[in-house]
Protein backbone atom coordinates (compact mmCIF):
# COMPACT_ATOMS: atom_id res chain seq x y z
CA UNK A 1 0.00 0.00 0.00
CA UNK A 2 1.00 3.32 -0.94
CA UNK A 3 0.48 6.96 0.92
CA UNK A 4 2.92 8.96 -0.96
CA UNK A 5 2.08 11.36 -3.27
CA UNK A 6 1.45 8.72 -6.39
CA UNK A 7 -0.49 11.54 -8.71
CA UNK A 8 0.31 14.55 -10.15
CA UNK A 9 -3.19 15.93 -9.25
CA UNK A 10 -4.98 15.95 -5.49
CA UNK A 11 -3.82 15.33 -1.95
CA UNK A 12 -2.87 12.26 -0.74
CA UNK A 13 -5.76 11.32 1.60
CA UNK A 14 -8.29 13.88 0.46
CA UNK A 15 -11.55 13.86 -2.33
CA UNK A 16 -11.15 15.86 -5.31
CA UNK A 17 -13.01 18.78 -5.65
CA UNK A 18 -14.25 20.85 -8.49
CA UNK A 19 -10.54 22.44 -8.75
CA UNK A 20 -9.03 18.52 -8.88
CA UNK A 21 -11.17 17.93 -11.08
CA UNK A 22 -10.42 20.75 -13.25
CA UNK A 23 -7.11 20.50 -12.47
CA UNK A 24 -6.78 16.74 -14.08
CA UNK A 25 -9.35 17.91 -16.99
CA UNK A 26 -6.74 20.09 -18.17
CA UNK A 27 -3.90 17.48 -18.18
CA UNK A 28 -5.94 15.74 -20.78
CA UNK A 29 -4.92 15.92 -24.37
CA UNK A 30 -7.21 15.63 -27.86
CA UNK A 31 -5.14 12.63 -29.63
CA UNK A 32 -7.71 11.11 -32.16
CA UNK A 33 -11.10 12.47 -33.77
CA UNK A 34 -14.15 10.65 -33.38
CA UNK A 35 -15.62 12.15 -36.04
CA UNK A 36 -13.74 10.80 -38.75
CA UNK A 37 -12.61 7.36 -36.89
CA UNK A 38 -16.37 6.65 -35.52
CA UNK A 39 -18.94 8.58 -36.48
CA UNK A 40 -17.64 8.30 -40.63
CA UNK A 41 -17.07 4.79 -40.40
CA UNK A 42 -20.74 4.39 -39.10
CA UNK A 43 -22.25 6.73 -41.80
CA UNK A 44 -20.01 4.36 -44.19
CA UNK A 45 -22.01 1.12 -43.37
CA UNK A 46 -24.63 2.00 -46.60
CA UNK A 47 -27.52 -0.70 -46.72
CA UNK A 48 -25.44 -3.24 -44.21
CA UNK A 49 -27.32 -1.39 -41.36
CA UNK A 50 -29.18 1.70 -40.36
CA UNK A 51 -27.18 3.81 -38.95
CA UNK A 52 -28.86 6.75 -35.85
CA UNK A 53 -27.98 9.35 -33.75
CA UNK A 54 -29.41 8.66 -30.28
CA UNK A 55 -28.51 12.26 -28.82
CA UNK A 56 -25.88 14.14 -28.28
CA UNK A 57 -23.36 14.94 -25.84
CA UNK A 58 -21.76 18.82 -25.09
CA UNK A 59 -18.82 18.87 -23.02
CA UNK A 60 -16.94 22.81 -23.00
CA UNK A 61 -16.86 23.72 -27.05
CA UNK A 62 -17.14 20.31 -28.46
CA UNK A 63 -20.68 18.28 -29.22
CA UNK A 64 -20.58 14.77 -30.01
CA UNK A 65 -23.16 13.14 -32.17
CA UNK A 66 -23.70 9.82 -30.49
CA UNK A 67 -23.86 7.24 -32.84
CA UNK A 68 -25.53 3.79 -33.35
CA UNK A 69 -26.56 1.10 -36.09
CA UNK A 70 -29.45 -1.28 -36.00
CA UNK A 71 -30.44 -4.17 -38.26
CA UNK A 72 -32.28 -2.36 -41.39
CA UNK A 73 -35.10 -5.21 -41.37
CA UNK A 74 -35.92 -4.76 -37.85
CA UNK A 75 -38.48 -7.11 -36.80
CA UNK A 76 -40.44 -6.87 -33.49
CA UNK A 77 -40.95 -10.46 -33.27
CA UNK A 78 -37.56 -11.37 -33.51
CA UNK A 79 -34.83 -10.52 -30.36
CA UNK A 80 -32.60 -7.96 -29.64
CA UNK A 81 -28.84 -8.70 -29.50
CA UNK A 82 -26.94 -5.45 -28.27
CA UNK A 83 -22.75 -4.94 -28.71
CA UNK A 84 -21.41 -1.99 -26.48
CA UNK A 85 -17.79 -0.71 -27.25
CA UNK A 86 -16.22 2.13 -26.18
CA UNK A 87 -17.47 2.40 -22.11
CA UNK A 88 -13.79 3.48 -21.39
CA UNK A 89 -12.96 6.06 -24.15
CA UNK A 90 -9.34 4.82 -24.32
CA UNK A 91 -10.42 1.14 -24.58
CA UNK A 92 -9.44 0.96 -28.65
CA UNK A 93 -9.99 -2.35 -29.68
CA UNK A 94 -13.27 -2.60 -27.76
CA UNK A 95 -14.63 0.44 -30.12
CA UNK A 96 -12.70 -0.88 -33.44
CA UNK A 97 -14.16 -4.51 -32.55
CA UNK A 98 -17.58 -2.95 -32.51
CA UNK A 99 -16.97 -1.45 -35.87
CA UNK A 100 -15.57 -3.88 -37.76
CA UNK A 101 -18.59 -6.34 -36.52
CA UNK A 102 -20.79 -3.96 -37.63
CA UNK A 103 -19.09 -3.81 -41.36
CA UNK A 104 -18.65 -7.12 -41.66
CA UNK A 105 -20.51 -9.43 -39.79
CA UNK A 106 -24.35 -8.05 -38.54
CA UNK A 107 -25.73 -8.54 -41.65
CA UNK A 108 -25.12 -12.26 -41.00
CA UNK A 109 -27.56 -12.21 -38.59
CA UNK A 110 -31.02 -10.53 -40.86
CA UNK A 111 -34.20 -12.40 -39.92
CA UNK A 112 -32.61 -14.01 -36.94
CA UNK A 113 -31.98 -11.35 -34.63
CA UNK A 114 -32.51 -7.63 -34.42
CA UNK A 115 -29.08 -6.48 -33.92
CA UNK A 116 -28.38 -3.19 -32.45
CA UNK A 117 -24.69 -1.39 -31.69
CA UNK A 118 -22.90 1.09 -30.06
CA UNK A 119 -19.19 1.60 -30.84
CA UNK A 120 -18.18 4.52 -28.81
CA UNK A 121 -19.90 5.11 -25.51
CA UNK A 122 -18.05 7.50 -24.91
CA UNK A 123 -16.54 10.01 -27.34
CA UNK A 124 -14.84 12.98 -25.18
CA UNK A 125 -12.90 9.72 -23.65
CA UNK A 126 -12.08 8.07 -26.42
CA UNK A 127 -10.83 11.48 -28.33
CA UNK A 128 -8.36 11.72 -25.14
CA UNK A 129 -7.63 8.12 -24.59
CA UNK A 130 -8.86 8.12 -20.96
CA UNK A 131 -11.54 6.19 -18.51
CA UNK A 132 -13.67 8.56 -17.56
CA UNK A 133 -15.87 11.40 -19.07
CA UNK A 134 -15.09 15.14 -18.52
CA UNK A 135 -16.31 15.54 -15.37
CA UNK A 136 -13.82 12.47 -14.29
CA UNK A 137 -16.56 9.75 -13.77
CA UNK A 138 -16.58 6.32 -14.90
CA UNK A 139 -19.45 5.63 -17.18
CA UNK A 140 -19.09 2.44 -16.53
CA UNK A 141 -20.25 2.56 -12.51
CA UNK A 142 -23.49 4.23 -14.11
CA UNK A 143 -25.32 1.68 -15.46
CA UNK A 144 -27.27 0.63 -12.06
CA UNK A 145 -28.99 2.96 -9.62
CA UNK A 146 -26.51 5.29 -9.60
CA UNK A 147 -26.67 7.99 -12.87
CA UNK A 148 -24.28 10.68 -12.78
CA UNK A 149 -22.85 9.93 -16.36
CA UNK A 150 -24.78 11.69 -19.51
CA UNK A 151 -23.01 8.75 -21.61
CA UNK A 152 -24.46 5.98 -19.63
CA UNK A 153 -27.81 7.35 -19.17
CA UNK A 154 -28.32 7.94 -23.20
CA UNK A 155 -27.01 4.02 -23.75
CA UNK A 156 -29.86 3.13 -21.17
CA UNK A 157 -32.94 5.36 -22.62
CA UNK A 158 -31.68 3.87 -26.56
CA UNK A 159 -32.51 0.78 -25.20
CA UNK A 160 -35.46 1.17 -22.96
CA UNK A 161 -37.84 0.19 -25.75
CA UNK A 162 -36.58 -3.08 -26.17
CA UNK A 163 -35.79 -4.34 -22.61
CA UNK A 164 -37.71 -7.68 -21.86
CA UNK A 165 -36.92 -8.43 -25.38
CA UNK A 166 -32.43 -8.39 -25.09
CA UNK A 167 -31.59 -11.95 -25.72
CA UNK A 168 -27.81 -11.18 -25.80
CA UNK A 169 -25.48 -8.41 -24.74
CA UNK A 170 -22.07 -8.07 -25.04
CA UNK A 171 -19.84 -5.18 -23.89
CA UNK A 172 -15.96 -4.37 -25.31
CA UNK A 173 -13.41 -4.12 -23.11
CA UNK A 174 -9.39 -4.13 -22.68
CA UNK A 175 -7.12 -3.44 -19.92
CA UNK A 176 -3.88 -1.66 -21.16
CA UNK A 177 -0.63 -0.81 -19.33
CA UNK A 178 -2.40 2.82 -18.53
CA UNK A 179 -4.18 0.86 -16.13
CA UNK A 180 -1.17 0.90 -13.65
CA UNK A 181 0.50 4.07 -14.72
CA UNK A 182 -1.83 6.42 -15.12
CA UNK A 183 -6.20 5.33 -14.31
CA UNK A 184 -5.67 3.56 -11.22
CA UNK A 185 -3.59 6.36 -9.34
CA UNK A 186 -5.88 8.43 -10.84
CA UNK A 187 -8.93 6.72 -8.83
CA UNK A 188 -7.16 6.21 -5.65
CA UNK A 189 -5.96 10.12 -5.95
CA UNK A 190 -10.21 11.14 -6.77
CA UNK A 191 -11.19 9.37 -4.04
CA UNK A 192 -8.82 9.82 -1.46
CA UNK A 193 -7.88 6.29 -0.84
CA UNK A 194 -4.35 4.74 -0.85
CA UNK A 195 -3.16 3.15 -3.84
CA UNK A 196 -2.66 -0.60 -3.63
CA UNK A 197 -0.79 -2.70 -5.78
CA UNK A 198 -1.84 -4.20 -8.83
CA UNK A 199 -1.45 -6.13 -12.09
CA UNK A 200 -2.62 -6.87 -15.50
CA UNK A 201 -3.62 -10.30 -16.66
CA UNK A 202 -1.72 -11.16 -20.07
CA UNK A 203 -4.53 -12.12 -22.06
CA UNK A 204 -8.02 -12.33 -23.26
CA UNK A 205 -10.99 -12.98 -20.40
CA UNK A 206 -14.43 -12.73 -19.83
CA UNK A 207 -16.39 -10.96 -16.86
CA UNK A 208 -19.99 -12.59 -16.22
CA UNK A 209 -22.74 -11.75 -13.95
CA UNK A 210 -22.66 -14.05 -11.25
CA UNK A 211 -26.33 -14.08 -10.95
CA UNK A 212 -27.39 -14.25 -14.00
CA UNK A 213 -24.66 -16.13 -15.92
CA UNK A 214 -24.38 -19.56 -17.77
CA UNK A 215 -20.94 -20.84 -17.77
CA UNK A 216 -21.67 -22.51 -20.95
CA UNK A 217 -22.20 -19.47 -22.74
CA UNK A 218 -18.71 -17.87 -21.25
CA UNK A 219 -16.85 -21.14 -21.98
CA UNK A 220 -18.41 -21.07 -25.81
CA UNK A 221 -16.78 -17.24 -26.17
CA UNK A 222 -13.75 -18.01 -25.04
CA UNK A 223 -13.09 -21.15 -26.84
CA UNK A 224 -13.67 -19.28 -29.75
CA UNK A 225 -11.83 -16.70 -28.92
CA UNK A 226 -8.15 -18.80 -28.12
CA UNK A 227 -8.46 -19.60 -32.09
CA UNK A 228 -7.52 -15.72 -32.42
CA UNK A 229 -5.30 -14.90 -29.52
CA UNK A 230 -3.97 -16.35 -25.90
CA UNK A 231 -6.18 -16.75 -22.85
CA UNK A 232 -5.04 -14.95 -19.91
CA UNK A 233 -3.61 -17.37 -17.27
CA UNK A 234 -4.63 -16.90 -13.14
CA UNK A 235 -1.95 -15.34 -10.86
CA UNK A 236 -0.38 -17.19 -8.47
CA UNK A 237 -3.11 -17.44 -6.10
CA UNK A 238 -5.48 -18.30 -9.52
CA UNK A 239 -7.31 -15.30 -9.67
CA UNK A 240 -7.78 -12.87 -12.18
CA UNK A 241 -8.25 -8.98 -11.17
CA UNK A 242 -8.88 -10.45 -7.46
CA UNK A 243 -11.41 -12.79 -8.40
CA UNK A 244 -11.49 -16.97 -8.81
CA UNK A 245 -11.71 -18.92 -12.10
CA UNK A 246 -15.01 -20.17 -12.88
CA UNK A 247 -13.61 -21.89 -16.11
CA UNK A 248 -10.32 -20.59 -17.83
CA UNK A 249 -10.56 -16.94 -18.85
CA UNK A 250 -13.67 -16.79 -17.00
CA UNK A 251 -14.42 -14.38 -13.77
CA UNK A 252 -17.85 -13.97 -12.10
CA UNK A 253 -19.14 -11.27 -9.89
CA UNK A 254 -22.32 -9.15 -9.41
CA UNK A 255 -22.04 -7.09 -12.72
CA UNK A 256 -25.05 -5.68 -12.41
CA UNK A 257 -24.95 -4.38 -8.50
CA UNK A 258 -21.61 -2.79 -9.42
CA UNK A 259 -23.58 -0.79 -12.29
CA UNK A 260 -21.10 -2.34 -15.38
CA UNK A 261 -22.68 -1.68 -19.02
CA UNK A 262 -23.37 -5.66 -18.95
CA UNK A 263 -25.65 -5.65 -16.32
CA UNK A 264 -28.56 -3.56 -17.78
CA UNK A 265 -30.54 -4.60 -20.21
CA UNK A 266 -31.35 -8.13 -18.37
CA UNK A 267 -30.53 -10.07 -20.93
CA UNK A 268 -30.38 -14.05 -20.50
CA UNK A 269 -26.55 -13.73 -22.12
CA UNK A 270 -24.63 -11.17 -20.86
CA UNK A 271 -20.68 -10.80 -21.14
CA UNK A 272 -18.00 -8.44 -20.54
CA UNK A 273 -14.74 -8.98 -22.95
CA UNK A 274 -11.43 -7.87 -21.70
CA UNK A 275 -7.85 -8.06 -24.28
CA UNK A 276 -4.52 -6.85 -22.93
CA UNK A 277 -3.53 -5.41 -26.25
CA UNK A 278 0.19 -4.29 -24.42
CA UNK A 279 1.22 -8.04 -24.71
CA UNK A 280 4.13 -8.68 -26.32
CA UNK A 281 2.16 -11.75 -27.36
CA UNK A 282 0.10 -9.71 -29.75
CA UNK A 283 -0.91 -6.44 -31.71
CA UNK A 284 -3.72 -4.04 -32.33
CA UNK A 285 -4.97 -5.79 -35.25
CA UNK A 286 -5.53 -9.26 -33.33
CA UNK A 287 -7.21 -7.86 -30.51
CA UNK A 288 -9.73 -6.70 -32.43
CA UNK A 289 -10.27 -9.81 -34.38
CA UNK A 290 -10.35 -11.23 -30.63
CA UNK A 291 -13.57 -8.82 -29.76
CA UNK A 292 -15.15 -9.69 -33.51
CA UNK A 293 -14.50 -13.73 -32.63
CA UNK A 294 -16.43 -13.01 -29.22
CA UNK A 295 -19.39 -11.06 -30.49
CA UNK A 296 -19.80 -14.11 -33.63
CA UNK A 297 -19.75 -16.90 -30.63
CA UNK A 298 -21.90 -14.58 -28.25
CA UNK A 299 -24.47 -14.39 -30.72
CA UNK A 300 -24.70 -17.69 -32.34
CA UNK A 301 -24.58 -19.58 -28.96
CA UNK A 302 -27.72 -17.18 -27.95
CA UNK A 303 -28.99 -18.43 -31.39
CA UNK A 304 -28.63 -21.88 -30.55
CA UNK A 305 -30.22 -21.81 -27.02
CA UNK A 306 -33.03 -19.26 -27.27
CA UNK A 307 -34.96 -21.75 -26.48
CA UNK A 308 -33.18 -23.92 -23.37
Amino acid sequence: MSTAHFYPVGTPGVPWGDAERQAWRERQVRSRSYQDDVVARMDSLGDRLECLRYGEIQYGDQTFPLVAARSRDWHPDLPVALVTGGVHGYETSGVMGALRFAQDHAAAYAGRLNVLVVPCVSPWAYERISRWNYHAIDPNRNFGARREAQESSAVIALVAPYLGRVLVHIDLHETTDTDITEFRPALASRDGKALEPETVPDGFYLVGDSETTRLDFQVAIIDAVAKVTHIAPPDAQGHIIGFPLSAPGVIEFPVKTAGLCAGFTGARFTTTTEVYPDSPRTNAAECEAAQVAAVRAAFDFALAHERD
